[in-house]
């Protein structure tokens, strides 16, 4: 087991969504955390990863947790498809390399759930990731991560970086991005709820059939997950980390619909996209390799979720 305390290490990301809670898991754990923001570092360009390396100190980072990417919804997905793709290529190779060249201890590098193929058995298991071309509105996003996981495992064959890859499944909770440009489904809901609920609407209405499934990790566990596997998951191969559950886009919207007090109809529009249409991960490896396991039920991650929005709207829906 790898003991954090005292060690230096880098967290690209690290002011980002999930990179919150896993910079406070990290500090909880004695550890010395320097996390550069992309207004001050550009981890699309070689030299900013190399002067984020080098704001460590004169060794360099003991370990490296890359979280930095570009995201959006199925909108997002659809606007800069091009985009999406070559910002998380540069960034994931980058600091991947740089992490190889100065012979860092110890990489993280998450992945995405987008990168398995559209009809991928139901649970994901990791063994299948390569049976297919991704959910095609997931597929930039998807292959330029996976592109890491390509690079990972040749740089651990090659040259022997310790380096470990872990897939969160769909995450969600407080910090999210409300925005409603960018965000995810979660997110997304909610704010569309609680703005009809708060002009008396009687009615929003929701993309897609209702009929595709996901499987939604509450971010506190997701950086849970990342901490574990810094600590005590040493394999280039790719583990899942997710929840044990699938639900319904429609039983999701619902559930929101509930917790947020909105009373209306749910009209859906099938002529908008469903994305991939199952989602949901075999977690017993994450398990098995390094004793991860979720531990929030979604009700409970919902609620926390809302609560956070209502407290915190200004930041919520400024975040992109």
């Amino acid at each position: 087991m790898l003991s954090l305390d005292g060690r230096s290490v880098l967290v690209t990301g690290g002011s980002g969504f999930l990179g919150r809670h896993v910079v406070a898991l990290l500090e909880a754990r004695g550890a010395k955390i320097s996390s550069p923001r992309s207004a001050d570092r550009d981890l699309t360009r070689s030299d900013d990863v190399a002067a984020a390396f080098d704001d460590c100190g004169p060794g360099g980072p003991e370990v490296v947790i890359h979280l930095a990417a570009r995201v959006g919804g199925i909108g997002a997905n659809l606007a800069a498809p091009a985009d999406l793709y070559l910002e998380n290529l540069l960034m994931g190779t980058f600091v991947i390399e740089e992490a190889r060249r100065r012979q860092t201890p110890k990489t993280v590098v998450v992945g995405t759930i987008c990168s398995y193929p559209k009809l991928t058995p139901v649970p994901f298991s990791e063994d299948d990731l390569w049976a297919g071309y991704p959910e095609e509105t997931n597929a930039p996003y998807g292959i330029a991560k996976k592109a890491q996981l390509v690079q990972a495992q040749a740089n651990h064959a090659q040259y022997g970086q310790r380096i470990a890859y872990v897939m969160p499944t769909n995450l969600y909770g407080p910090g999210d991005k409300f925005d409603p440009n960018v965000s995810h489904v979660i997110p997304a809901l909610i704010r569309k709820c609680v703005l009809a609920r708060e002009a008396g609407d009687d009615k929003i209405e929701v993309w897609g059939t209702g009929r595709a499934t996901r499987e939604f990790l509450y971010v506190e566990d997701a950086a849970a997950g990342v901490v574990l596997a810094t600590e005590r998951y040493d394999s280039p191969e790719p583990v899942n980390l997710g929840a044990n559950r699938e639900v319904s886009i429609r039983e999701t919207a619902e559930l929101i619909a509930e917790v947020t007090g909105f009373e209306g109809e749910l009209v859906w529009d099938p002529s908008m996209p469903d994305g991939q249409p199952r989602r949901r991960v075999d977690p017993s490896k994450a398990e098995a390799a390094f004793g991860f396991h979720a531990t929030t039920e979604l009700r409970d991650g919902l609620a926390r979720t809302v609560e956070w929005y209502l407290a915190h709207r200004d930041e919520a829906e400024a975040r992109h």
